[in-house]
């Protein structure tokens, strides 16, 4: 428990020094702070457990202090000490939140134990924190569902390198499962105690990439009004999952390089780094070889996250699994919506299964849920499927409609890469195409 860095506010140098000496001693990580400005950014850049603050601080009082740090930091205590101790600012401080409230001088022998259980009482918390985020997700390989042989093959894989702490490349197109993936490997690893933290690097502008990953100093740009820390120290001793990483800019790559290579990360606008314990997860839809050739990724870095592979098959290549899906969506909206439906009709089912499900996973979900949301019978039936899945020219190659010039290339392009046992050198000749165009009609049929 004494591990967890404590911060102390108070403008009486000689009796902070005092008390910080004490608690070092005792084996806590200390922080000082003369100020309550001055605490309240070093809350926003380390991970505080226990605040012990003065009522009488030159910017601020301590009582009503407590209840904005409670506020701003619901999983911190806060013990109130004081030279001139009240019954009304005691009882004033505990409705603010706070854990304690001591007067100095005669309480001193108590400080350091009620520290230790103020310490002890943010740990839990943050337990019961962890464990209720990990009870409502239930992201386990138990609850991803699929029967196919290629679905199962990533299973398999994803279970084996769970127990590691090796750094894993997830491939697959967008809507194929790689976050549940992502968080089954970190649920079931020797870290499933500790945070998970997905960021999607698409979703983040890429002027903000560096300082959301790995956070900034106030003042190292415009629009830095205060210390903030990255996503890579709040998933110290956890797994991060960086989706999409393909779109990671340039220097967002050479400074996650560094990290990989050194454990550290360095906020902008310092240059002392901090040490992350941490497990890195990396995804994407897009065909990071092609993005090499193009300059577009670092080759290094490539080599870097590419140390364990698993591809996570398209809805497609995974014909078995639709109709299992279906059902299980069919369940959950139907609960969620209190309705009483059984299944679906053969037609609804030859639909489907027929579709190309360019979406996939994510989009069959959608499918079900508008199709349980329109349903006043207890059968769903193909007139409640959006149009678009209906139509003849959206079915794929066995389906009941005619495929496109576009689903013909792209199947007959599979059947060749299988051919060639993957050997992508080898495909393109026999193709009678370059190596480069291969590699161009790969990303633009989302084929890894």
């Amino acid at each position: 428990m004494k591990t967890l860095p404590l911060l102390i506010i108070d403008d009486e140098s000689s009796l902070r020094a005092l008390l910080s000496q004490v608690l070092k001693l005792e084996g806590y990580e200390v922080f000082e702070a003369e100020t309550a400005s001055k605490g309240k950014e070093i809350l926003a850049q380390e991970r505080i457990s226990v605040v012990v603050t003065d009522v009488r601080l030159p910017d601020a009082d301590g009582i009503e202090l407590t209840s904005e740090l409670k506020v701003l930091h619901p999983d911190i205590e806060v013990v109130v000490i004081t030279a001139f101790g009240t019954i009304e600012d005691g009882v004033k401080a505990m409705r603010n939140g706070a854990f304690d409230y001591i007067t100095k001088g005669d309480d001193d022998d108590r400080i350091v134990l009620t520290i230790e259980k103020a310490s002890e009482k943010a740990a839990l918390r943050r337990q019961v924190r962890d464990l209720q985020r990990r009870v409502e997700s239930k992201v386990e390989f138990s609850k991803l569902i699929g029967k196919s042989e290629s679905f199962s093959k990533a299973v398999e894989l994803a279970k084996k390198v769970a127990q590691t702490d090796t750094t894993v490349l997830l491939l697959g197109e967008t809507g194929t499962g790689k976050e549940l993936f992502a968080e089954a490997i970190h649920r079931t690893s020797k870290r499933r105690d500790r945070p998970f933290v997905a960021i999607n690097c698409s979703a983040i502008p890429k002027d903000l990439q560096e300082s959301e990953l790995f956070g900034h100093k106030k003042g190292a740009f415009t629009g830095a009004i205060a210390d903030k820390i990255g996503f890579f120290e709040e998933a110290d001793t956890g797994t991060i999952l960086l989706d999409e990483i393909g779109d990671m800019t340039p220097e967002t790559q050479t400074k996650l390089l560094r990290t990989l290579e050194s454990r550290t990360v360095t906020r902008l606008g310092e240059t002392k780094p901090r040490s992350v314990d941490i497990r890195i997860i990396a995804a994407t839809n897009a065909n990071l070889k092609l993005a090499i050739e193009e300059k577009h990724f670092r080759e290094d870095l490539y080599y870097r996250i590419n140390g364990f592979t698993i591809y996570l098959p398209p809805l497609r290549e995974r014909q078995d699994d639709i109709e299992l899906l279906a059902h299980h969506f069919i369940a959950v909206f139907s609960e969620s919506l209190q309705k009483n439906i059984s299944g679906m009709s053969d037609e609804f089912r030859q639909f489907i299964k027929a579709h190309r499900w360019t979406g996939n996973i994510r989009e069959l979900k959608n499918a079900i849920e508008r199709a349980v949301i329109l349903s006043s019978e207890n059968v769903l039936t193909a007139d409640l499927l959006p149009e678009d899945i209906r139509r003849p020219g959206s079915t794929s190659i066995g389906g009941n409609g005619i495929p496109t010039l576009e689903e013909v290339e792209r199947e007959h392009m599979i059947k060749v890469l299988k051919q060639s046992d993957g050997n992508k050198s080898q495909a393109a000749k026999l193709l009678g195409v370059s190596s480069a165009t291969l590699y161009r009609k790969l990303k633009e049929f989302g084929i890894e």
